[in-house]
């Protein structure tokens, strides 16, 4: 039987049984929320996957060995037709037909060619913000800070009212970095001036103008892998083998037990035992002159592993940032822009006051941080560069804030990531010997395999059906999907899901 075969087999199969009662959905209804979500499909958008050959096909092999021979492209898995992807699906150049759970790795907000983008494209007040792209921190379009108004700082965190916009995540989370710099020296030299001194060392990478101090960040953590990003970063060493790096602390992030209610003791104990962790590493690294200025955290270690921690454990580490005095920084370039249910994945965590840098990138389409008044830079030119963004990038957020807010997409990924969990530990409970630790928040869902080589034999399986995901850690496969999945696309991967685990009994 050809693989197409199997594929409108399992989806018959899909239509013709009752999938939400096989899989409890009643209970999870009853906690979702219950605002209305209105999610409008997509023009054009596949009603299933359609699988024609193996992944990658002939034509993304032809064109693999065409970029080969002008770079190294180990990485591609197969190539893209973008015009025929449309909505929850992607196409690839041999007519394949996926349903996109990775989207990108985590970037795509609401789907492939909306007609909203495609709508914004075309209108002629946004072609100077396509054409020509402005150094933005120089020479501004006239509309700037009213289209940050109407975007960025209308989905801003709560209690954060400065935004800085960035090009991407590596970058945003390395100028997000500098301002904890500044705004430490800053506080350091009480209103001052530096030295002359200090402005003629940092010249030759010396001292006082490059002061020795340091960032905390986690063990698993995944901040970008440009190098002052790569400081912060410690999820796989493919990322950071033969680069130099400065030698700041580096503490463990919570590794905690499931089901959560059946460890809520032990992973209690294994949270105190991270922050006792990092009060230590702030300590011993003031004593060695390697004053830590700020500590970096991810709500979830998505490339790490999809770790989490609980509210307790977040609001400890701001605790531990007011007894010291440095800054707290949350990455959410992954977490941020709806998909855990919340705006902010750092909304769930209650915490006492807003944290003092919030970076973010991917589903916001640009990059850029967010930050409390007093990490503002008092100097031009300090947080800094070319481009410092991209106003098109700004005008396309603009209609996906719109298409968020108009269809409550927030909602919808509460609703759904409620229904994808419960999908998630039904998967666990039936294979107990394949898969473990179902966990999420929202829609960033992940489950873990018993070993690595089954983990990746599951994601070709699924590719072979038409289901694309993404893997992360070392056993896990990740959930990312657009804000417009619903209930019918949940359905088609745990149809195929089943299916495969169920070939590793």
């Amino acid at each position: 039987m050809s693989s197409l075969q199997n594929v409108g087999r399992s989806l018959a199969r899909c239509a013709a049984q009752n999938v939400a009662r096989r899989r409890n959905i009643q209970s999870v209804r009853c906690q979702s929320t219950a605002a209305s979500v209105n999610v409008q499909p997509v023009e054009d958008e596949p009603a299933a996957p359609m699988v024609k050959t193996p992944i990658p096909g002939p034509r993304s092999k032809e064109l693999l060995k065409d970029l080969e021979s002008i770079q190294n492209s180990e990485a591609v898995q197969f190539f893209v037709d973008y015009d025929r992807s449309h909505g929850n699906y992607i196409t690839d150049v041999d007519d394949n037909v996926l349903l996109d759970l990775y989207t990108q790795i985590a970037s795509i907000p609401i789907g492939y060619n909306h007609p909203n983008l495609l709508a914004a494209m075309q209108k002629p007040e946004n072609l100077g913000h396509f054409i020509n792209r402005p150094a933005l921190a120089v020479f501004p379009p006239k509309d700037w800070a009213e289209k940050l108004r109407n975007t960025l700082l209308t989905v801003a965190p709560p209690g954060m009212a400065e935004v800085q916009t960035m090009a991407c995540g590596a970058c945003s989370v390395e100028h997000a970095q500098k301002a904890l710099f500044i705004e430490y020296k800053a506080r350091q030299r009480g209103g001052a001036p530096p030295t002359e001194e200090e402005l003629t060392s940092c010249l030759m990478n010396q001292a006082p103008g490059n002061p020795d101090l340091s960032i905390l960040s986690f063990k698993g953590a995944f901040h970008g892998r440009t190098m002052g990003a790569l400081a912060l970063t410690h999820s796989k060493a493919i990322h950071k083998l033969d680069f130099p790096a400065p030698d700041w602390p580096t503490a463990s992030f919570p590794q905690l037990r499931y089901p959560l209610e059946d460890f809520v003791q032990e992973n209690r104990a294994e949270e105190d035992r991270c922050l006792a962790e990092v009060r230590d590493l702030i300590e011993k690294y003031q004593k060695k002159g390697r004053s830590v200025v700020g500590i970096c955290v991810e709500p979830i270690q998505c490339e790490g592993g999809d770790n989490h921690a609980t509210a307790y454990f977040f609001q400890g580490l701001q605790d531990i940032a007011r007894e010291n005095t440095i800054g707290l920084m949350f990455d959410e370039v992954q977490t941020g822009c709806a998909a855990s249910g919340k705006f902010w994945a750092h909304e769930h965590w209650n915490l006492r006051e807003p944290p003092d840098i919030v970076s973010f990138a991917k589903k916001m389409l640009t990059g850029g941080f967010y930050y409390r008044q007093n990490y503002r830079p008092q100097q031009g030119f300090r947080i800094f560069n070319t481009w410092v963004g991209d106003p098109a990038k700004v005008t396309l957020l603009e209609e996906v804030v719109k298409v968020i807010q108009s269809q409550n997409l927030v909602a919808n990924m509460a609703n759904l990531g409620a229904y994808l969990q419960q999908g998630l530990k039904d998967a666990q409970t039936k294979f107990p010997g394949v898969v473990k630790n179902a966990r999420g928040l929202g829609t960033l869902c992940s489950i873990d395999f018993n070993n690595s080589a089954t983990r990746d034999k599951a994601l070709l399986a699924l590719r072979g059906k038409g289901i694309h995901v993404g893997s992360c850690g070392d056993v896990s496969i990740r959930l990312r999907p657009t804000l417009i999945f619903q209930k019918k696309h949940a359905d088609l991967f745990f149809d195929c899901f089943d299916s495969v685990l169920s070939s590793f009994k």
